[in-house]
């Protein structure tokens, strides 16, 4: 009889056990109850891995373990452990992982043990962070030396995976050697910025510590290392550190110190360019157009050379901008649109009338899509209907409903047509514009008085305060568009350390990143609660000058993930709580927040005022002496500032008959203001009324607010949702999973 391995005699006896009855015995004795845990697990993994992994289906938005993510460890623990139990598949693998991270995070390494034996082999995206949590579990469980031997498996077997340089650090605790060993491997890990950087602090001259931060991290803080390398060590700099240097100083909106560091890289387009836009930004106008000239120069073809010629055309003034708007129209004809309308502007400047007539009918002629001959339409729009000929604004602007253009300029422009339309009594052409606006512009301000124009029950200025709609919120969390699957499954579970060191590993010595790259570093900090980085990151990839970048993002805007990471719902129960009780609609008050401090716990104004909804301490103590609000505040509490902001906006309702439109201006701009503001204009038209607004910040707060709030409500009401989805195609709730609130 051939002999039994070691493994596969444990099996047998597992195997004998159960169905003899033994592991039955086991199963019920409490005190044993782990073993049978562990026999069965023994048995049907052995199972699993002869017969390979299940090829599933994987649907991430109906997973049971992805959904538990969002739960506390306290509040999910038993349904991790019944699924841990169940048959081998994708959930049981992410229920033992979820359940035995919960349990090393509270020291408890005996259960999470057993719950990740052999589980690298069933659940292979994981494998080097299922050996990473096995060595932290057995030294929890005091047996050091079967750590130190898991952490050394998992550097053989994946010497290239971030994870390895997590286990050198967990080692470094027995052995400092290992350090080294990590700085060298892995540069670009943060676990070693962190190390670095202690070292750097101990000794402040290590020009090698200073590069490698220069090079790998992408923090804002480096930029204070940089600034001590061009000092202190500019003779001692490579091309390839300047590169890294001018980059990081860009990437952080450093434009002019990017520019110093660009003019020592070898003379690339996009080195040129950024040094001379550096320059143009920080005022250094002749030197900017001398950098823009050697591009266009000595790169006649590439892209960064079309946006010189655009900003030469700018900055020259006089006729040498019509020549370089002709060098643009020539050499790049997907910029001519733009060209062809400054043409138009300068040659009336220069009163040669016939010359610009020609210049913009070849603009509406061979660009009608384009922003440029969209912007040119509303502005002689916009002088038609003041001077009262509506109908002549009207026809100038129909033609924008023949073209899909993204341009911001549009919604504003197509809904003034539907209501000049509605003036004239044209329903139909009124309906239709709203419906354009819906169709091609439904994120926009105007997109929400479109749907009240439309009979939409979303709330008008006048009755949005009452409204108590339906909110639900994600039931997981979004797929990252960038990363390995490894990074994108440890999000998923909500491993945000091991998912940031790995994201930020992968990305190496690059500084400049993709469209999906930026977006989730955009994601990965919502989870960290930087809240306003996070949006202003994602908010900024509308910057993107590259057509090819630009397609990026409109592709990315049709996704459910990217509206919610641009509007995210922090502080969801206290703001719902405190709005039932002021009788606020909640999203127009989770608005209000977003504009206001963009969730930032502790942000200050420069006049003081504090917190998530802006309080003004003087403010706030007379709230305190008008209600029955506890004294002992603090405007940096999220709850605090929620229950007295509310407080304060309850009470700008009260003062104009629950007029939301006033109220909002009030909170932004004093009810003195808004007070004269209502005698001077007309208030029978709340549009005009808005457009009448003197203060351009006012203006623009209360469109913004308002926009928050359609946009609040597309994608967290599923009424509102399907309408919407109805005309763009894109249902929210639908494509991401969402959830009614308890």
């Amino acid at each position: 009889m051939k002999k039994l391995t070691i493994k596969q005699g444990s099996l047998f006896l597992a195997t004998t056990l159960l169905l003899g009855g033994i592991g039955g015995y086991f199963w019920f004795q409490p005190q044993a109850k782990r073993l049978g845990t562990e026999i069965i697990a023994l048995v049907e993994d052995y199972r699993f891995s002869l017969q390979g992994v299940p090829q599933e289906v994987v649907d991430n938005q109906s997973s049971r373990v992805l959904e538990l993510v969002l739960e506390t460890p306290e509040a999910r623990r038993e349904e991790l452990r019944s699924i841990a139990e169940g048959k081998p598949s994708l959930e049981r693998n992410r229920a033992r992982y979820l359940l035995a991270t919960d349990l090393i995070a509270e020291y408890e390494g005996g259960e999470a043990l057993v719950l990740l034996r052999r589980l690298e082999k069933t659940y292979p995206v994981l494998a080097p962070y299922i050996l990473l949590k096995r060595g932290r579990a057995y030294e929890l469980t005091n047996n050091r030396e079967k750590a130190q031997q898991t952490w050394l498996e998992l550097i053989k077997n994946y010497p290239d995976a971030p994870a390895t340089a997590q286990a050198m650090f967990s080692l470094s605790n027995y052995d400092p050697q290992y350090l080294n060993q990590m700085i060298a491997r892995f540069p670009q890990h943060p676990l070693t910025h962190e190390i670095v950087r202690k070292r750097l602090a101990e000794n402040p001259e290590d020009l090698e510590s200073m590069l490698l931060l220069a090079t790998y991290d992408h923090s804002y803080s480096t930029n204070k290392i940089r600034d001590r390398l061009i000092l202190e060590h500019s003779g001692a700099l490579t091309v390839k550190n300047w590169q890294s240097i001018g980059a990081g100083y860009w990437r952080s909106g450093e434009y002019r110190k990017a520019s110093d560091a660009y003019r020592y890289v070898n003379g690339d387009p996009r080195s040129i360019y950024r040094t001379a836009r550096g320059l143009e930004i920080n005022g250094n106008t002749n030197q900017a157009i001398s950098w823009y000239k050697k591009l266009v120069t000595e790169f006649p073809d590439a892209q960064e050379t079309a946006l010189a010629l655009e900003h030469l055309a700018t900055l020259s003034g006089g006729k040498a901008s019509l020549f370089y708007l002709d060098l643009l129209i020539k050499k790049f004809p997907a910029q001519a649109a733009m060209a062809y309308y400054r043409k138009s502007i300068i040659l009336d400047f220069f009163q040669s009338p016939g010359s610009a007539v020609e210049a913009r009918e070849k603009l509406l002629t061979d660009y009608p899509d384009s922003e440029a001959a969209i912007t040119y339409r509303w502005e002689q729009a916009q002088k038609q209907a003041k001077a009262g000929n509506k109908s002549q604004a009207i026809e100038m602007i129909k033609p924008i409903l023949e073209t899909s253009s993204s341009s911001d300029v549009v919604p504003e422009a197509v809904f003034w047509l539907g209501k000049w339309s509605l003036e004239l009594g044209q329903q139909e052409q009124a309906k239709k514009a709203f419906e354009y606006i819906l169709t091609h512009h439904w994120q926009s301000y105007y997109a929400w008085r479109a749907a009240v124009f439309l009979g939409w029950d979303v709330g008008d200025f006048t009755d949005v305060r009452s409204h108590s709609p339906e909110v639900v919120k994600p039931k997981t969390r979004t797929t990252p568009p960038a990363g390995s699957p490894t990074f994108q499954e440890l999000f998923l579970l909500g491993q945000d350390l091991d998912a940031d060191y790995l994201f930020n590993s992968d990305l190496g010595d690059r500084q400049d990143l993709s469209v999906a790259e930026q977006f989730t570093q955009g994601l990965l900090l919502l989870e960290k609660q930087r809240y306003r980085e996070a949006i202003n990151l994602i908010w900024n990839l509308k910057m993107r000058e590259e057509p090819r970048e630009q397609a990026q993002w409109q592709e990315l805007r049709q996704t459910a993930g990217y509206w919610q990471a641009l509007f995210p719902f922090p502080y969801y129960q206290t703001i719902l709580t405190w709005s039932e009780k002021r009788d606020l609609n909640p999203l127009l008050v989770i608005s209000l927040i977003r504009q206001e401090s963009t969730f930032e716990v502790e942000a200050r104004s420069p006049v003081g005022a504090t917190g998530l909804m802006q309080m003004m301490p003087s403010t706030a103590r007379w709230i305190v002496e008008l209600s029955d609000i506890h004294p002992d505040y603090s405007l940096v509490d999220p709850e605090d500032n929620v229950i007295l902001g509310t407080w304060y906006f309850d009470h700008t309702h009260e003062q104009y008959q629950n007029n939301s439109l006033f109220a909002v201006a009030s909170y932004n701009a004093g009810p003195g203001n808004v007070n004269n503001w209502k005698k001077k204009y007309s208030w029978k038209d709340f549009d005009v009324f808005v457009n009448n607004i003197p203060f351009p910040e006012t203006q623009g707060y209360v469109k913004s607010v308002f926009g928050n709030y359609w946009n609040y409500l597309r994608i967290y009401n599923p009424q509102v949702s399907e309408l919407v989805s109805q005309y763009n195609g894109i249902n929210l709730l639908r494509e991401s999973n969402l959830k009614a609130q308890d």
